[in-house]
């Protein structure tokens, strides 16, 4: 048996594990942690009714409601980023380094942008935004 009969043999083997038998572990990892959680909680005193209120969710976040908003105002400033860096490379002949860093200041004022029209929408008032 040379090398490369074992190899033809050892990735499959090793394919089929990591396809199915990782995520078999991760999931029966969270079972086993949720349901000794669950026992520890049960052994300091709490009944089931107690501990299956304690780990239903009680609190509702807020939905932001200019949240389509944000990923407008930022995926049209990373648009306008990416097409003026490949003009200013194409022109000027800039380097990867000033490209990217103009991509990321286009998404960052993006960013600004939606904060500053939510921020005037709301009057401030809106709690997922933070009060400055």
């Amino acid at each position: 048996m040379t090398g490369h009969d074992l190899q033809e043999i050892l990735v499959p083997i090793f394919g089929m594990v990591f396809v199915f038998g990782f995520p078999a572990v991760i999931i029966f990892w969270a079972i086993y942690t949720k349901h000794r959680e669950r026992m520890r909680l049960i052994e300091k005193g709490l009944t089931p009714e107690e501990a299956k209120k304690y780990f239903t969710i009680t609190e509702v976040k807020q939905k932001n409601p200019y949240g389509a908003l944000k990923f407008g105002i930022v995926l049209l400033f990373l648009g306008m980023g990416i097409f003026l860096a490949n003009i200013l490379e194409e022109v000027y002949d800039f380097g990867d380094g000033v490209t990217f860093g103009l991509i990321v200041l286009s998404l960052g004022l993006g960013f600004v942008v939606y904060f500053v029209i939510a921020r005037t929408k709301t009057n401030g008032t809106n709690p997922n935004l933070p009060n400055n």
